[in-house]
Protein backbone atom coordinates (compact mmCIF):
# COMPACT_ATOMS: atom_id res chain seq x y z
CA UNK A 1 0.00 0.00 0.00
CA UNK A 2 0.78 3.44 -0.95
CA UNK A 3 1.79 6.48 1.30
CA UNK A 4 -1.03 8.28 -0.66
CA UNK A 5 -3.58 5.32 -0.19
CA UNK A 6 -2.76 4.37 3.57
CA UNK A 7 -3.38 8.50 4.33
CA UNK A 8 -6.64 8.44 2.45
CA UNK A 9 -7.72 5.58 4.38
CA UNK A 10 -6.98 6.97 7.70
CA UNK A 11 -8.57 9.95 6.17
CA UNK A 12 -11.81 8.34 5.83
CA UNK A 13 -11.85 6.02 8.85
CA UNK A 14 -10.88 9.03 10.60
CA UNK A 15 -13.72 11.96 9.40
CA UNK A 16 -16.57 8.61 9.09
CA UNK A 17 -16.27 7.28 12.72
CA UNK A 18 -20.02 7.39 14.27
CA UNK A 19 -20.91 10.24 16.41
CA UNK A 20 -21.63 9.13 20.16
CA UNK A 21 -24.68 11.38 21.46
CA UNK A 22 -23.32 12.49 24.28
CA UNK A 23 -23.91 16.28 24.85
CA UNK A 24 -21.25 18.26 22.99
CA UNK A 25 -19.58 20.54 26.05
CA UNK A 26 -19.97 23.52 24.26
CA UNK A 27 -23.75 23.48 23.63
CA UNK A 28 -24.59 22.18 27.35
CA UNK A 29 -22.32 25.68 28.03
CA UNK A 30 -24.41 27.92 25.65
CA UNK A 31 -27.89 26.42 27.81
CA UNK A 32 -26.30 26.68 31.00
CA UNK A 33 -25.41 30.32 30.16
CA UNK A 34 -29.16 30.91 28.61
CA UNK A 35 -30.53 29.90 32.07
CA UNK A 36 -28.37 31.61 34.13
CA UNK A 37 -29.41 35.32 32.48
CA UNK A 38 -32.92 34.40 32.56
CA UNK A 39 -32.92 34.31 28.64
CA UNK A 40 -36.34 32.82 27.65
CA UNK A 41 -35.42 30.23 24.58
CA UNK A 42 -36.47 26.74 23.66
CA UNK A 43 -35.94 24.12 20.85
CA UNK A 44 -38.86 24.61 18.82
CA UNK A 45 -37.93 21.66 16.01
CA UNK A 46 -38.92 17.82 16.73
CA UNK A 47 -38.12 16.59 20.86
CA UNK A 48 -37.64 13.52 19.17
CA UNK A 49 -34.23 14.53 17.73
CA UNK A 50 -32.84 16.14 21.19
CA UNK A 51 -30.29 13.92 21.64
CA UNK A 52 -29.09 14.20 17.44
CA UNK A 53 -29.04 18.32 18.38
CA UNK A 54 -27.53 18.29 21.68
CA UNK A 55 -24.77 15.68 20.61
CA UNK A 56 -24.16 18.22 17.09
CA UNK A 57 -25.63 15.43 15.00
CA UNK A 58 -28.00 18.30 13.61
CA UNK A 59 -28.44 22.03 14.00
CA UNK A 60 -29.76 23.66 17.23
CA UNK A 61 -32.81 25.62 16.17
CA UNK A 62 -33.74 27.66 19.09
CA UNK A 63 -37.01 29.96 19.37
CA UNK A 64 -35.58 32.33 21.66
CA UNK A 65 -37.39 35.79 23.57
CA UNK A 66 -37.36 38.84 20.79
CA UNK A 67 -36.91 41.11 23.89
CA UNK A 68 -33.75 39.19 24.75
CA UNK A 69 -32.36 38.84 21.27
CA UNK A 70 -29.30 41.18 21.89
CA UNK A 71 -28.75 39.82 25.69
CA UNK A 72 -28.52 36.16 23.55
CA UNK A 73 -26.45 37.31 20.92
CA UNK A 74 -24.01 38.56 23.32
CA UNK A 75 -24.12 35.28 25.44
CA UNK A 76 -23.34 33.41 22.18
CA UNK A 77 -20.22 35.27 21.58
CA UNK A 78 -18.81 35.12 25.19
CA UNK A 79 -19.56 31.21 24.53
CA UNK A 80 -17.61 31.10 21.72
CA UNK A 81 -20.08 31.26 18.65
CA UNK A 82 -19.16 33.29 16.14
CA UNK A 83 -21.93 34.99 13.44
CA UNK A 84 -22.26 33.25 9.74
CA UNK A 85 -24.77 35.43 7.99
CA UNK A 86 -26.70 33.52 5.07
CA UNK A 87 -25.84 35.35 1.81
CA UNK A 88 -28.21 37.93 1.17
CA UNK A 89 -30.50 36.30 -1.18
CA UNK A 90 -31.31 33.34 1.12
CA UNK A 91 -31.25 35.84 4.63
CA UNK A 92 -33.80 36.64 6.86
CA UNK A 93 -34.02 39.13 9.29
CA UNK A 94 -35.66 37.26 12.02
CA UNK A 95 -33.34 34.38 11.82
CA UNK A 96 -29.21 34.75 12.67
CA UNK A 97 -26.79 31.71 12.58
CA UNK A 98 -23.95 31.38 14.34
CA UNK A 99 -21.43 28.75 14.28
CA UNK A 100 -19.15 27.45 17.46
CA UNK A 101 -16.06 24.93 18.01
CA UNK A 102 -16.09 22.18 19.98
CA UNK A 103 -12.14 21.26 20.20
CA UNK A 104 -12.59 18.06 22.15
CA UNK A 105 -15.20 16.97 20.29
CA UNK A 106 -13.69 18.61 16.83
CA UNK A 107 -17.51 19.32 16.47
CA UNK A 108 -19.25 22.62 14.39
CA UNK A 109 -22.28 23.39 16.30
CA UNK A 110 -24.42 25.33 14.25
CA UNK A 111 -26.94 27.51 16.25
CA UNK A 112 -30.26 29.33 13.82
CA UNK A 113 -31.59 31.76 16.26
CA UNK A 114 -34.91 32.77 15.56
CA UNK A 115 -36.46 36.40 17.17
CA UNK A 116 -39.64 35.09 16.04
CA UNK A 117 -41.61 32.25 15.21
CA UNK A 118 -40.83 32.40 11.04
CA UNK A 119 -41.27 29.16 8.62
CA UNK A 120 -42.23 28.07 5.28
CA UNK A 121 -40.10 26.18 2.50
CA UNK A 122 -36.86 25.59 2.70
CA UNK A 123 -36.05 28.52 0.00
CA UNK A 124 -38.88 31.00 1.55
CA UNK A 125 -39.56 31.42 5.39
CA UNK A 126 -42.69 33.43 4.30
CA UNK A 127 -44.78 32.54 7.14
CA UNK A 128 -44.70 34.28 10.60
CA UNK A 129 -46.47 32.63 13.52
CA UNK A 130 -47.07 35.15 15.94
CA UNK A 131 -47.10 32.14 18.99
CA UNK A 132 -43.69 32.96 20.50
CA UNK A 133 -44.88 33.84 23.50
CA UNK A 134 -47.31 31.24 24.13
CA UNK A 135 -45.12 28.71 23.20
CA UNK A 136 -42.01 29.50 24.95
CA UNK A 137 -44.43 30.28 28.09
CA UNK A 138 -45.06 26.16 28.08
CA UNK A 139 -41.72 25.26 27.20
CA UNK A 140 -39.56 23.26 29.94
CA UNK A 141 -36.97 20.91 30.29
CA UNK A 142 -36.82 16.96 30.05
CA UNK A 143 -35.94 15.03 32.28
CA UNK A 144 -32.42 14.16 31.61
CA UNK A 145 -31.58 16.88 29.10
CA UNK A 146 -30.85 20.45 29.84
CA UNK A 147 -32.61 22.16 27.02
CA UNK A 148 -36.07 23.16 27.09
CA UNK A 149 -38.60 21.73 24.49
CA UNK A 150 -41.82 22.55 23.72
CA UNK A 151 -44.51 20.64 25.30
CA UNK A 152 -46.18 17.73 23.52
CA UNK A 153 -49.51 19.82 22.67
CA UNK A 154 -47.77 22.68 21.09
CA UNK A 155 -44.98 20.69 19.50
CA UNK A 156 -48.06 18.88 17.77
CA UNK A 157 -49.62 21.97 16.27
CA UNK A 158 -46.64 23.32 15.25
CA UNK A 159 -45.58 20.11 13.50
CA UNK A 160 -49.41 19.84 11.75
CA UNK A 161 -48.52 23.45 10.77
CA UNK A 162 -45.17 23.30 9.72
CA UNK A 163 -46.38 20.00 7.72
CA UNK A 164 -48.94 21.67 5.58
CA UNK A 165 -46.23 24.78 4.84
CA UNK A 166 -42.60 23.16 4.59
CA UNK A 167 -43.70 20.43 2.46
CA UNK A 168 -44.31 22.13 -1.24
CA UNK A 169 -42.75 20.18 -4.16
CA UNK A 170 -42.75 23.35 -6.13
CA UNK A 171 -39.40 23.71 -3.54
CA UNK A 172 -36.26 22.33 -5.36
CA UNK A 173 -34.65 21.61 -2.03
CA UNK A 174 -37.66 20.33 -0.95
CA UNK A 175 -38.44 17.94 -4.14
CA UNK A 176 -34.82 16.68 -3.70
CA UNK A 177 -34.95 15.77 -0.32
CA UNK A 178 -38.68 14.64 -0.73
CA UNK A 179 -38.52 11.15 0.97
CA UNK A 180 -36.07 11.72 3.81
CA UNK A 181 -38.10 14.93 4.62
CA UNK A 182 -41.94 13.16 4.50
CA UNK A 183 -40.27 10.13 6.45
CA UNK A 184 -39.07 12.53 9.20
CA UNK A 185 -42.21 14.32 9.71
CA UNK A 186 -44.16 11.17 9.69
CA UNK A 187 -41.99 9.45 12.38
CA UNK A 188 -42.12 12.80 14.13
CA UNK A 189 -46.00 12.55 14.45
CA UNK A 190 -46.21 8.78 15.07
CA UNK A 191 -44.08 9.38 18.22
CA UNK A 192 -46.12 12.40 19.29
CA UNK A 193 -49.11 10.91 18.79
CA UNK A 194 -48.29 8.56 21.85
CA UNK A 195 -46.96 11.06 23.89
CA UNK A 196 -50.18 13.83 23.79
CA UNK A 197 -54.18 13.22 24.23
CA UNK A 198 -56.67 14.47 22.00
CA UNK A 199 -58.05 17.08 24.25
CA UNK A 200 -55.06 18.56 24.79
CA UNK A 201 -54.08 19.58 21.33
CA UNK A 202 -57.62 20.49 20.43
CA UNK A 203 -57.17 22.93 23.14
CA UNK A 204 -53.87 24.05 22.08
CA UNK A 205 -54.97 24.31 18.28
CA UNK A 206 -57.93 26.41 19.32
CA UNK A 207 -55.85 28.60 20.84
CA UNK A 208 -53.20 29.08 18.36
CA UNK A 209 -55.59 28.74 15.43
CA UNK A 210 -58.88 28.80 16.54
CA UNK A 211 -61.91 26.12 16.30
CA UNK A 212 -62.00 26.22 13.04
CA UNK A 213 -58.87 24.22 12.34
CA UNK A 214 -58.59 22.68 15.35
CA UNK A 215 -60.86 19.10 14.59
CA UNK A 216 -58.84 19.02 11.43
CA UNK A 217 -55.43 19.74 12.98
CA UNK A 218 -56.94 16.65 15.94
CA UNK A 219 -57.14 14.43 13.15
CA UNK A 220 -53.98 14.83 11.47
CA UNK A 221 -51.84 13.94 14.42
CA UNK A 222 -54.01 10.84 15.52
CA UNK A 223 -55.30 10.07 11.77
CA UNK A 224 -53.65 7.21 9.79
CA UNK A 225 -53.04 9.84 6.41
CA UNK A 226 -49.35 10.97 6.63
CA UNK A 227 -49.05 14.95 6.68
CA UNK A 228 -47.79 14.86 2.77
CA UNK A 229 -50.92 13.54 1.66
CA UNK A 230 -53.07 16.13 3.90
CA UNK A 231 -53.73 17.96 0.79
CA UNK A 232 -57.04 19.18 1.49
CA UNK A 233 -55.99 20.30 5.14
CA UNK A 234 -53.02 22.26 3.37
CA UNK A 235 -55.28 24.57 1.38
CA UNK A 236 -56.81 24.88 4.45
CA UNK A 237 -54.11 25.41 6.35
CA UNK A 238 -52.46 27.93 3.69
CA UNK A 239 -55.98 30.13 3.40
CA UNK A 240 -56.07 29.68 7.28
CA UNK A 241 -52.39 31.74 7.66
CA UNK A 242 -52.50 33.87 4.42
CA UNK A 243 -52.40 36.73 5.76
CA UNK A 244 -49.53 36.27 8.15
CA UNK A 245 -47.26 35.91 4.54
CA UNK A 246 -44.38 38.06 4.10
CA UNK A 247 -44.76 38.31 0.46
CA UNK A 248 -48.30 38.07 -1.97
CA UNK A 249 -48.63 34.98 -4.62
CA UNK A 250 -47.27 36.92 -7.18
CA UNK A 251 -44.07 37.57 -5.34
CA UNK A 252 -43.57 34.62 -3.09
CA UNK A 253 -43.29 32.47 -6.91
CA UNK A 254 -40.62 35.12 -7.87
CA UNK A 255 -38.60 34.93 -5.07
CA UNK A 256 -38.69 31.24 -4.87
CA UNK A 257 -37.86 31.07 -8.30
CA UNK A 258 -34.88 33.41 -7.89
CA UNK A 259 -33.57 31.35 -5.30
CA UNK A 260 -34.25 27.88 -6.43
CA UNK A 261 -32.08 29.37 -9.57
CA UNK A 262 -29.35 30.80 -6.77
CA UNK A 263 -29.29 27.13 -5.09
CA UNK A 264 -28.91 25.13 -8.30
CA UNK A 265 -26.09 27.69 -9.33
CA UNK A 266 -24.66 27.42 -5.79
CA UNK A 267 -24.66 23.49 -5.20
CA UNK A 268 -22.68 23.37 -9.48
CA UNK A 269 -20.48 25.91 -7.99
CA UNK A 270 -19.69 24.44 -4.91
CA UNK A 271 -18.69 21.27 -6.78
CA UNK A 272 -17.21 21.88 -10.13
CA UNK A 273 -16.93 25.22 -11.21
CA UNK A 274 -15.14 26.50 -8.06
CA UNK A 275 -15.73 30.26 -8.75
CA UNK A 276 -15.39 32.62 -6.40
CA UNK A 277 -19.09 33.31 -5.84
CA UNK A 278 -20.62 33.05 -2.19
CA UNK A 279 -23.74 30.89 -2.20
CA UNK A 280 -24.70 29.67 1.10
CA UNK A 281 -22.81 31.32 4.10
CA UNK A 282 -20.15 33.37 4.66
CA UNK A 283 -17.81 34.67 7.19
CA UNK A 284 -18.88 37.98 8.96
CA UNK A 285 -15.78 39.73 9.32
CA UNK A 286 -14.56 39.09 5.59
CA UNK A 287 -13.15 35.87 4.21
CA UNK A 288 -9.76 33.70 4.88
CA UNK A 289 -7.04 32.42 3.52
CA UNK A 290 -5.95 29.26 4.29
CA UNK A 291 -2.69 27.61 2.46
CA UNK A 292 -1.46 24.21 3.17
CA UNK A 293 1.99 23.28 2.94
CA UNK A 294 4.28 20.01 3.15
CA UNK A 295 6.35 18.03 1.36
CA UNK A 296 4.91 14.94 -0.90
CA UNK A 297 4.01 12.38 2.12
CA UNK A 298 3.50 15.00 4.94
CA UNK A 299 -0.65 14.22 4.37
CA UNK A 300 -1.02 17.65 2.60
CA UNK A 301 -3.79 16.54 0.18
CA UNK A 302 -5.89 15.20 3.35
CA UNK A 303 -5.74 18.12 5.34
CA UNK A 304 -7.25 19.78 2.61
CA UNK A 305 -9.83 17.61 1.48
CA UNK A 306 -10.63 17.04 5.27
CA UNK A 307 -11.09 21.22 5.65
CA UNK A 308 -13.16 21.32 2.95
CA UNK A 309 -15.21 18.63 4.62
CA UNK A 310 -15.26 20.15 7.88
CA UNK A 311 -16.03 23.61 6.62
CA UNK A 312 -17.85 23.28 3.41
CA UNK A 313 -20.82 21.45 5.55
CA UNK A 314 -21.55 25.03 7.10
CA UNK A 315 -19.97 27.75 5.08
CA UNK A 316 -18.49 28.14 1.13
CA UNK A 317 -15.32 26.97 1.27
CA UNK A 318 -13.74 27.77 -2.70
CA UNK A 319 -10.64 25.02 -3.10
CA UNK A 320 -7.14 26.11 -4.90
CA UNK A 321 -4.83 23.91 -5.72
CA UNK A 322 -1.46 25.73 -6.91
CA UNK A 323 0.79 22.67 -7.32
CA UNK A 324 1.54 21.10 -11.29
CA UNK A 325 1.28 17.07 -9.77
CA UNK A 326 -2.06 15.63 -9.22
CA UNK A 327 -4.18 18.23 -8.17
CA UNK A 328 -6.74 19.28 -9.87
CA UNK A 329 -5.23 21.72 -13.12
CA UNK A 330 -7.08 24.70 -14.65
CA UNK A 331 -8.83 24.29 -18.33
CA UNK A 332 -5.43 26.40 -18.95
CA UNK A 333 -3.30 23.56 -17.94
CA UNK A 334 -5.18 20.50 -18.56
CA UNK A 335 -4.39 19.85 -22.36
CA UNK A 336 -0.45 20.17 -21.31
CA UNK A 337 -1.09 17.57 -18.25
CA UNK A 338 -2.57 15.24 -21.28
CA UNK A 339 0.88 15.44 -22.93
CA UNK A 340 3.02 14.48 -19.30
CA UNK A 341 3.06 10.56 -20.44
CA UNK A 342 4.39 11.37 -23.81
CA UNK A 343 7.12 13.77 -22.44
CA UNK A 344 8.04 11.53 -20.14
CA UNK A 345 8.63 8.59 -22.47
CA UNK A 346 10.58 10.96 -24.35
CA UNK A 347 12.93 12.13 -21.57
CA UNK A 348 12.84 8.92 -19.43
CA UNK A 349 15.64 11.20 -16.81
CA UNK A 350 15.19 14.21 -15.37
CA UNK A 351 17.68 17.43 -15.15
CA UNK A 352 18.60 18.80 -11.52
CA UNK A 353 15.54 20.08 -9.50
CA UNK A 354 13.07 17.95 -10.19
CA UNK A 355 11.32 16.04 -7.42
CA UNK A 356 9.97 12.46 -8.88
CA UNK A 357 11.23 9.41 -11.05
CA UNK A 358 14.85 9.31 -12.94
CA UNK A 359 17.15 12.63 -12.04
CA UNK A 360 20.27 12.84 -13.96
CA UNK A 361 23.42 15.49 -12.86
CA UNK A 362 23.25 16.85 -16.85
CA UNK A 363 22.38 20.25 -17.41
CA UNK A 364 18.78 20.07 -19.50
CA UNK A 365 19.06 19.89 -23.25
CA UNK A 366 18.25 22.91 -25.68
CA UNK A 367 14.48 21.32 -26.18
CA UNK A 368 14.00 20.38 -22.92
CA UNK A 369 14.82 23.56 -21.63
CA UNK A 370 11.97 25.41 -24.78
CA UNK A 371 9.35 22.88 -23.59
CA UNK A 372 10.01 24.23 -19.80
CA UNK A 373 10.05 27.58 -20.46
CA UNK A 374 6.57 27.01 -22.47
CA UNK A 375 5.59 25.10 -19.09
CA UNK A 376 6.93 27.92 -16.89
CA UNK A 377 4.98 30.11 -18.23
CA UNK A 378 1.56 28.47 -18.53
CA UNK A 379 2.02 27.72 -14.70
CA UNK A 380 2.60 31.14 -14.02
CA UNK A 381 -0.08 32.45 -15.74
CA UNK A 382 -2.63 30.11 -14.09
CA UNK A 383 -0.94 30.97 -10.62
CA UNK A 384 -2.04 35.04 -11.24
CA UNK A 385 -5.19 33.55 -12.15
CA UNK A 386 -5.90 31.84 -9.35
CA UNK A 387 -3.97 34.85 -7.13
CA UNK A 388 -6.74 36.58 -8.60
CA UNK A 389 -9.55 34.32 -7.93
CA UNK A 390 -8.31 33.95 -4.37
CA UNK A 391 -8.73 37.41 -3.36
CA UNK A 392 -11.59 38.07 -4.89
CA UNK A 393 -12.93 35.14 -2.78
CA UNK A 394 -11.91 36.17 0.22
CA UNK A 395 -13.32 39.83 -0.41
CA UNK A 396 -16.79 38.24 -0.73
CA UNK A 397 -16.50 35.98 2.28
CA UNK A 398 -15.33 33.18 1.00
CA UNK A 399 -13.02 30.47 3.13
CA UNK A 400 -10.17 30.10 0.52
CA UNK A 401 -8.51 26.64 1.35
CA UNK A 402 -5.12 26.25 -0.76
CA UNK A 403 -3.08 22.59 -1.33
CA UNK A 404 0.53 24.82 -1.82
CA UNK A 405 0.81 28.30 -2.43
CA UNK A 406 3.48 29.99 -4.72
CA UNK A 407 6.71 31.61 -3.31
CA UNK A 408 10.30 33.12 -4.54
CA UNK A 409 11.69 33.17 -0.99
CA UNK A 410 13.58 29.42 -2.18
CA UNK A 411 13.70 28.82 -5.87
CA UNK A 412 14.55 24.98 -5.34
CA UNK A 413 11.59 24.26 -3.96
CA UNK A 414 8.63 22.79 -6.36
CA UNK A 415 6.01 25.79 -5.50
CA UNK A 416 8.83 28.67 -6.92
CA UNK A 417 9.73 29.56 -10.11
CA UNK A 418 10.67 26.74 -12.66
CA UNK A 419 12.86 28.66 -14.95
CA UNK A 420 16.01 28.44 -12.78
CA UNK A 421 16.62 25.28 -14.04
CA UNK A 422 17.06 25.98 -18.01
CA UNK A 423 19.96 28.29 -19.19
CA UNK A 424 17.91 28.58 -22.11
CA UNK A 425 15.05 30.71 -21.13
CA UNK A 426 14.92 34.38 -22.47
CA UNK A 427 15.42 37.21 -19.87
CA UNK A 428 11.51 38.78 -20.65
CA UNK A 429 10.56 35.15 -20.08
CA UNK A 430 11.76 35.25 -16.71
CA UNK A 431 10.52 38.39 -15.55
CA UNK A 432 6.84 37.66 -16.52
CA UNK A 433 7.55 34.01 -14.50
CA UNK A 434 9.13 36.34 -11.33
CA UNK A 435 5.98 38.94 -11.30
CA UNK A 436 3.29 35.75 -10.40
CA UNK A 437 5.77 35.24 -7.54
CA UNK A 438 6.17 38.51 -6.66
CA UNK A 439 2.02 38.99 -7.11
CA UNK A 440 1.81 36.09 -4.53
CA UNK A 441 4.20 37.80 -1.77
CA UNK A 442 2.19 40.66 -2.20
CA UNK A 443 -1.09 38.37 -1.09
CA UNK A 444 0.30 36.45 1.66
CA UNK A 445 -2.19 33.80 3.26
CA UNK A 446 -4.20 34.63 6.28
CA UNK A 447 -2.80 31.31 7.71
CA UNK A 448 0.00 28.68 6.21
CA UNK A 449 0.08 25.44 7.57
CA UNK A 450 3.11 24.06 7.43
CA UNK A 451 3.04 19.34 7.90
CA UNK A 452 6.17 19.00 9.13
CA UNK A 453 7.40 15.34 8.72
CA UNK A 454 10.84 13.82 9.66
CA UNK A 455 12.33 12.45 6.16
CA UNK A 456 12.18 9.04 6.90
CA UNK A 457 7.99 9.05 7.30
CA UNK A 458 7.43 10.98 3.48
CA UNK A 459 10.57 8.64 2.03
CA UNK A 460 8.21 6.23 3.21
CA UNK A 461 4.97 7.53 2.06
CA UNK A 462 6.85 8.70 -1.47
CA UNK A 463 8.66 5.72 -2.98
CA UNK A 464 9.06 7.32 -6.05
CA UNK A 465 10.72 10.59 -4.21
CA UNK A 466 14.62 10.73 -4.19
CA UNK A 467 15.30 10.63 -0.25
CA UNK A 468 17.99 13.44 -0.67
CA UNK A 469 15.56 15.37 -2.75
CA UNK A 470 12.70 14.92 0.61
CA UNK A 471 15.45 15.71 2.90
CA UNK A 472 16.13 19.19 0.78
CA UNK A 473 12.35 20.39 0.60
CA UNK A 474 11.78 19.24 4.15
CA UNK A 475 14.44 21.81 4.74
CA UNK A 476 12.93 24.27 2.92
CA UNK A 477 9.62 24.10 3.78
CA UNK A 478 10.90 25.03 7.45
CA UNK A 479 12.68 27.72 6.02
CA UNK A 480 10.00 29.29 4.49
CA UNK A 481 8.44 32.12 6.77
CA UNK A 482 5.53 34.33 4.26
CA UNK A 483 6.20 37.32 5.38
CA UNK A 484 2.74 39.15 7.07
CA UNK A 485 0.93 35.43 6.79
CA UNK A 486 0.25 33.43 10.55
CA UNK A 487 2.50 30.36 9.79
CA UNK A 488 1.97 27.29 12.06
CA UNK A 489 3.70 24.34 12.32
CA UNK A 490 2.11 21.21 12.66
CA UNK A 491 3.59 18.05 13.74
CA UNK A 492 2.41 15.66 10.99
CA UNK A 493 3.88 12.60 12.38
CA UNK A 494 1.23 12.38 15.06
CA UNK A 495 -2.09 10.09 14.61
CA UNK A 496 -3.97 11.24 11.66
CA UNK A 497 -7.06 12.39 14.39
CA UNK A 498 -4.44 14.46 16.31
CA UNK A 499 -3.09 16.42 12.71
CA UNK A 500 -6.62 17.35 11.94
CA UNK A 501 -7.69 18.72 15.64
CA UNK A 502 -4.53 20.91 15.75
CA UNK A 503 -5.15 22.46 12.38
CA UNK A 504 -8.69 22.76 12.41
CA UNK A 505 -8.38 24.42 16.08
CA UNK A 506 -5.72 27.08 13.82
CA UNK A 507 -8.26 27.29 11.40
CA UNK A 508 -11.35 28.31 13.64
CA UNK A 509 -8.85 30.94 15.55
CA UNK A 510 -8.81 32.77 12.18
CA UNK A 511 -12.67 32.69 11.19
Amino acid sequence: MTGQTSMATLAKSATQSPISQLPVPLVVELLASFEKHAIGYCYWKSSRRVRETMSGESDLDLLIAREHQHQARRILLECGFKPFPSVPARDHPAIASFLGYDDPTGTIIHVHAHFRLVTGTKLLNEYWLPWEKILLEHAAATAGSPIRVLDPASEAVLLVVRGCLELMRNDPVVLRNWRAMTKKFEQDREVLATRVDRGAVRARAIELLGSGMAEDVVEAIFGPVPLDRQRRLRRRMRRALAERRAYNAPEAFLRSLSRGVAWVAGGVNSRVAHLPRPWSRRAAGGGCLIAVLGVDGSGKSTVVRSLRSWLGAELDVMPLYFGTGEGRPSLLLWPFKLMVPLVRRLFPSKPKGASHGRISDRPPSVFYSVLMSLWAALVAKEKRTKLRAAQRAVARGLIVVTDRYPQDENVHYNDGPLLHRSRWSPDWLRRYEARAYEMAGQMPPDLVLKLDVEPETAARRETDMSPVVIAERIAAVRQLAFPGARVVVVNAEQPLADVLRAVRREVWRML
